[in-house]
């Protein structure tokens, strides 16, 4: 999917690959900043905070450093830095396949994030790729799902951005997976599966309802390998987890999804079953030059005969 960039300039720099993040006071009763990030952020001690705001790693959009008793202004920008005590190295590197003074197209292996969230932050493509370039205006231009491999653009040039962007947003980029999942009998390929897509239960799933289709994907054969086939998904739409639904609702869950159709129970750290999903291609016309560009993942699924 496409994401709005931000022109909000970053007040703290980044260290080792991980930028400030930041969040906005809204309207509310509390007295003073650290009152505030109390209650935002309850897992974090305030001692931790406060020992932040020492090392003036807790600063306003301005660059002002702010502390414990800096007075709490709806709308004021809060940037820090996000910290893990503990994130589970991820055993699987990230390849680059273009890079120029605008884009980097990156090859994204099965289990990385692509952006710091929860309990991933330094092992997500993003920051590796931040610190490994030594790229501060790095941002991903889309995103797909870290159980997903595959190819992610980004910007890092913050002139430029904006041309990139808007090929997302206007779904001027066309985008092809491969996935492997059961054989489906009895159907004739390619199909088109529409359906309106929602937030579903547990949070981290979405669910088809009734409704006007805000989705749509076009899903052929490329080979059947008996029970196996590995088939093309082209979706029209980016919704969230719209392949792994879409295929799921046909009757086609992709191998080892552990969301669709139901959760299964796994290990946060178990790298053995990477979902069989993976974005092979993005194609695009180059809005500064007019070429035509696609870039091709070398990774592979784990095609069984």
């Amino acid at each position: 999917m496409g994401q709005k960039t931000s022109s909000i300039m970053r007040p703290l720099p980044t260290i080792d690959g991980i930028g400030p993040s930041r969040v906005r006071i809204p309207a509310g009763p509390w007295k003073n900043i650290l009152e505030y990030l109390e209650e935002r952020f309850p897992k974090i001690k305030s001692a931790a905070w406060i020992s932040r705001m020492r090392k003036r790693e807790v600063v306003d959009e301005h660059g002002i450093p702010l502390g414990a008793e800096s007075p709490c202004r709806k709308g004021t920008l809060i940037f820090y830095y996000r910290a893990l005590k503990h994130e589970t190295p991820i055993p699987f590197e990230e390849g680059i396949l273009y890079q120029d003074d605008h884009i980097l197209v990156a090859d994204k292996p099965h289990f990385l994030p692509v952006i710091p969230s929860g309990r991933f932050l330094r092992e997500t493509l993003l920051v590796r790729l931040k610190k490994r370039l030594k790229l501060d205006n790095l941002v991903p231009l889309h995103r797909i799902d870290r159980e997903t491999a595959g190819v992610v653009m980004f910007s890092h040039n913050p002139k430029t951005r904006s041309n990139y962007a808007s090929l997302f947003t206007k779904h001027e980029v066309r985008k092809v997976y491969k996935a492997l999942a059961p054989t489906l009998p009895g159907n004739h390929f390619p199909l088109t599966r529409r359906s309106c897509l929602v937030k579903g239960e547990p949070f981290f799933r979405m669910k088809e309802v009734e409704g006007i289709p805000n989705s749509e994907t076009s899903i052929d054969v490329v080979e059947n390998m008996g029970a196996i086939t590995l088939y093309r998904l082209i979706p029209v739409t980016g919704r969230q987890h719209q392949l792994r639904v879409h295929c799921a609702a046909l009757g086609i869950p992709i191998i080892n999804d552990k969301f669709y159709p139901e959760v299964q129970h796994c290990k946060e750290d178990d790298f053995s079953l990477p979902l069989q999903l993976l974005a092979r291609s993005i194609a695009f016309r180059d809005p500064l030059t007019g070429q035509d560009r696609c870039f091709k993942s070398k990774a592979e699924l784990e095609t069984r005969k």
